[in-house]
C-alpha cells in the first residue's frame, strides 16, 4: 500500500539515481606545472548508488524506482547518461542498464542476509557487477552482430567494460564504508 514514507524514498530513490548517472567521476591529477588537472573517467556513480540504495533499501523497492527510471529515461525526459528516448534502445549502453536488473537482486541476496561482513560484501557486489557487465557484453554483441559489426565487438568490449571495471572496484570500498556508518547509525537510532 502507498504511504506517506514509501513515497518518500521512492521519490529521494529516483532522484538519487538521476542525479547519479549525471555526475561523471574526476580526478585530480598533478601535472608539471604544480597545477592539478581534472581527468574525467569513464563512468559515473550510478552503479555504487544503486548498490547503496539496495542495502539500505531493499531490492524489490528499488527494482520498482530503477523500472520506473527507465521507463522516464525511454519514454519521456532524457535522464540516461547520454541521452534518453527510444533511440537508446540501440546504444550499446542499453545492455548495462538492463544488467542493473540482476545487479540489484544479487546485491539484495546480501541485503536479506544481512551479513555486511567486507568480504561476503565484495563477492555479491563482483558476482553483481560481472553478471552486469556479461549483460551489457551480450546485449553489445547482438547489436554489433545485427548492425554487421563483429569486427567492433573486442573494441567495444574494452571501451564498455574493461575500461570502467577497475573504477567501479575501487568505489565499492566507498559503499562499503558507508554501509557500515549507516548500519551504525540505524542501531542507534538516529536514522529511520
Amino acid at each position: 500500500m502507498f504511504c506517506k514514507k514509501n513515497i518518500y524514498k521512492f521519490i529521494v530513490s529516483f532522484e538519487s539515481i538521476v542525479i547519479s548517472s549525471m555526475i561523471p567521476i574526476n580526478l585530480p591529477i598533478p601535472s608539471i606545472d604544480k597545477i592539478y588537472k581534472i581527468a574525467e573517467i569513464p563512468i559515473n556513480y550510478q552503479i555504487p548508488t544503486i548498490i547503496f540504495l539496495t542495502l539500505i533499501l531493499s531490492g524489490e523497492f528499488l527494482i520498482r524506482v530503477y523500472a520506473f527510471y527507465l521507463f522516464i529515461g525511454l519514454f519521456c525526459l532524457p535522464i540516461f547518461f547520454d541521452g534518453g528516448s527510444l533511440g537508446y534502445l540501440i546504444t550499446p549502453n542499453f545492455g548495462y542498464l538492463i544488467g542493473i536488473f540482476p545487479l540489484i537482486k544479487i546485491i539484495n541476496i546480501l541485503n536479506l542476509k544481512k551479513d555486511y561482513s567486507f568480504f561476503k560484501f565484495i563477492r555479491y557486489t563482483l558476482t553483481g557487477l560481472i553478471i552486469m557487465h556479461f549483460t551489457g557484453i551480450l546485449y553489445l554483441c547482438l547489436q554489433l552482430l545485427i548492425f554487421n559489426k563483429p569486427d567492433l565487438i573486442l573494441y567495444s568490449i574494452g571501451l564498455f567494460t574493461l575500461s570502467k571495471v577497475p573504477y567501479q572496484i575501487l568505489v565499492l570500498v566507498l559503499v562499503f564504508i558507508s554501509i557500515k556508518l549507516i548500519n551504525k547509525l540505524k542501531s542507534n537510532e538516529y536514522i529511520f
